[in-house]
């Protein structure tokens, strides 16, 4: 068993960086740790269960806050979204307490606290609390300088070209 969990965070304007967290989660699942997901801003029942469906299949848990972010849902305010935001933080103190995890991957997180949700204390309270053996991944755009510097591996993964750029619209089964 491990001595010490790392924390890694995956972060940047490229695409790519839930898929790594991702395939990190399935590596540690395959070598027989309990691992979980907690995603912000994705709502499987609205783009269907792409990743979450075959990640429980693996025995990967998944836990969904904030699932719509005020940028694509007009109606929904950023104190809502901060509350969401908050009771997630709380759900992974409790899996941190729980003690059986040995990865979490806190999908999005990053984009929480860029958009004003969480602020960077909140956040990197959180990581402090981190028990010592559990594997912590957090991906999401624009990681903050004072997050990154608690990480242990950061990872910056660069838009070079994107379908995007050309006014190809989001895949199913590619994208989501």
């Amino acid at each position: 068993m491990r001595e010490k969990g790392l924390i890694q965070i995956y972060t940047g304007d490229g695409k790519g960086k839930s898929s790594a967290a991702i395939g990190q989660a399935v590596r540690a699942a395959g070598h027989g740790f309990k691992v979980g997901m907690v995603c912000f801003f994705k709502e499987p029942e609205l783009f269907g269960d792409g990743e979450f469906g075959p990640l429980r299949k693996l025995g990967i848990d998944t836990f969904f806050f904030a699932k719509r972010h005020p940028h694509f849902y007009r109606e929904i305010g950023p104190d809502d979204v901060r509350e969401e935001c908050l009771k997630g933080l709380e759900f992974i103190r409790g899996l941190f307490v729980d003690g059986t995890w040995d990865m979490l991957v806190l999908d999005e997180l990053n984009i929480a606290l860029r958009d004003g949700f969480l602020k960077e204390e909140e956040l990197l309270a959180l990581l402090e609390a981190k028990p010592q053996k559990l594997e912590l991944i957090l991906t999401g755009r624009r990681a903050t300088e004072g997050i990154m510097e608690k990480a242990d591996l950061v990872s910056q993964i660069r838009n070079i070209k994107h379908p995007y750029d050309q006014g190809v619209q989001g895949r199913e089964g590619i994208e989501y």
